[in-house]
């Protein structure tokens, strides 16, 4: 209940009595108008009976006198009616406008209390989640987990007011909680900084990607689409590149022209041997070390891994794969030149060999009345080579050759080029007398290399390689040296005692020079390579797998970086 107020307070004789001034106990002393005993205000004139509180009757004074003074002000203003006219009778007096405005402003002041009491009772769980931190009344808000609070403080209200209640009427009229504004880079320098970086990133990107393009362009092999092998006996790198050598064209000339590599290695002793490991991988055999004196199988030709064929003999079986075998499944050729297998006396002109189970008249045991030698002639110790009818066509003498040069057409894919007996550079005598070792050599190679580097074969993507099959077992540059991972061989006796932990023996330093328009001239390599690295490279040029050894592990194939990417003078 509320205090009662003192426009309650009765006058002397009840509420209006006589004493109170404007006022009777009937009527309205303003206009006469009868009054109910607890009626306060007149219906008719609106005149108050009674007194008015103080702080109400001096602010309703004040009120009054201002509105008397707006209202003569304003009346001043107005025009006089004419004569004649009735004037503004319906406009109410100053008295009735002065009551009306303390009508309103009473009217405001019992609806501000009233939504006062409201507010004041009203749940203010909306303003709690707005302002957690600021809660001291009313139920406890959910609290967020504990990285998603330190964000929501941190983010929403890292610039909120230090105090934003005291009583529930300030929470009630606080100004809602400022919106913080997603953070984007700023305009101007740091922007343009960004955007630097970025650039910056995917310039980076490009030219890594670039980078790794030009690594694999160097990576590869160039296309070589005709390819020559020359391989001379039984010499010594020292012996045959040598500046005291006696040959100027092979050791002196040509160089300038290509790439010589040093450090190039047979891998076994024998001439057989190596020239077996140039065409399809395989390690020797007691026999082909020995370069076969008895023609005849292997047996019982087992094999081993790596596809190693096991046994004892010198001829293979035909299932064994060769690289001229590869070469005519993809449908190219290949051709082997053998100095002296088409001369006088020989049994057969082409694919010369002898039958199997019988010695070779060529062998080293026999004595020697021909140049051309059996063992200086791998293909035909293949069945798959020689008993194929291709083989009198694609094993023939090396006068075969300059018809093969007239036209790139003609010229095999692949060509394996054997000077005989009296011009391969090996120190023995020549059969039936003459001049022999690297004086005929040089020879021999001063009438074929120029017509192979003249070809339009060599022009359009030749590679010559000209090597040595094996350095001497004996005499002054005797070498058994050995590189690249060399295997030990299973068909071989396991060496015993110390040998045993010693490096396995291979075919002695033999160098290598290449020729091609794919090479830069005078150039030299000192990187270590060996048969088993050429043929690998071969097969990577023409697009076979590789055979035998040459897949190992530990065998690399001639280094791309070796060769050119566009041939000279294109």
């Amino acid at each position: 209940m509320a205090d009662r107020k003192d426009d309650q307070n009765p006058g002397p004789s009840g509420p209006g009595g006589d004493d109170v001034p404007g006022c009777s106990r009937t009527s309205c002393t303003e206009c006469g108008t009868p009054l109910a005993p607890d009626q306060r205000y007149c219906l008719n004139c609106g005149h108050r009976r009674g007194r008015l509180p103080g702080a109400v009757a001096g602010t309703v004074g004040a009120l009054t006198s201002r509105g008397k003074g707006l209202a003569t002000a304003a009346a001043a203003k107005v025009p006089k009616p004419k004569d004649g006219d009735e004037g503004w009778s319906w406009m109410p007096s100053p008295q009735a406008i002065a009551i009306a405005v303390i009508g309103m402003l009473a009217l405001g002041v019992g609806l501000g209390s009233a939504m006062s009491e409201i507010a004041s009772s009203a749940p203010l769980q909306t303003i709690l989640l707005e302002y957690p931190h600021h809660a001291e009344e009313g139920p406890p808000a959910a609290e967020p987990p504990e990285e998603e609070a330190e964000s929501f403080e941190e983010e929403e209200f890292a610039e909120a007011p230090e105090e934003v209640t005291a009583a529930p009427e300030e929470i009630a009229t606080l100004p809602a909680a400022p919106e913080v504004a997603p953070e984007f880079p700023p305009e101007g320098e740091e922007a343009g900084e960004e955007e630097t970086e970025l650039q910056k990133s995917i310039r980076e990107s490009e030219e890594e990607q670039a980078e790794i393009q030009q690594e694999e362009a160097e990576e590869t092999l160039p296309e070589v689409k005709h390819a020559w092998l020359i391989v001379l006996g039984e010499n010594s790198y020292e012996s045959t590149f040598s500046a005291t050598a006696a040959a100027p064209y092979l050791t002196r000339t040509l160089p300038k022209k290509g790439l010589l590599i040093p450090n190039y290695y047979g891998v076994s002793g024998g001439v057989l041997a190596n020239e077996i490991a140039l065409l399809s991988g395989q390690g020797p055999t007691p026999a082909t070390a020995a370069n076969c004196p008895l023609y005849g199988d292997i047996a019982p030709a087992g094999v081993a891994g790596e596809g190693q064929v096991t046994g004892e003999g010198c001829v293979y079986p035909a299932s064994t794969e060769t690289l001229p075998g590869q070469l005519s499944a993809k449908h190219l050729t290949a051709r082997a030149y053998v100095q002296g297998i088409d001369e006088a006396g020989v049994t057969a002109p082409a694919c010369a060999h002898p039958a199997i189970g019988q010695p070779d008249p060529s062998g080293e045991g026999a004595a020697a009345t021909q140049a051309y030698a059996t063992f200086r002639n791998p293909f035909v110790y293949f069945h798959g080579l020689s008993d194929s009818p291709s083989c009198a066509l694609d094993d023939v003498g090396i006068a075969s050759l300059d018809g093969d040069l007239s036209s790139a057409k003609r010229t095999p894919s692949f060509s394996y080029i054997v000077p005989d007996r009296c011009h391969d550079a090996s120190p023995g005598p020549c059969p039936g007398g003459g001049a022999g070792g690297l004086p005929a050599a040089n020879t021999l190679l001063e009438q074929i290399v120029p017509k192979i580097l003249a070809s339009q074969a060599y022009k359009h993507g030749g590679l010559l390689v000209i090597t040595t099959d094996v350095a001497p077992s004996s005499g002054e540059y005797a070498d058994s040296s050995s590189c690249c991972g060399q295997p030990r061989f299973p068909n071989l006796p396991a060496p015993a005692g110390p040998a045993a932990a010693l490096p396995p023996e291979g075919g002695g330093q033999v160098g290598a020079l290449l020729l091609s328009p794919f090479v830069k001239g005078g150039a030299l390599n000192q990187e270590s390579f060996n048969h088993f690295s050429l043929l690998r490279t071969f097969e990577d040029l023409f697009g076979v797998k590789h055979l035998g050894y040459a897949a190992g592990a530990h065998v690399s194939a001639l280094e791309p970086s070796l060769f050119l990417a566009k041939p000279q003078g294109k």
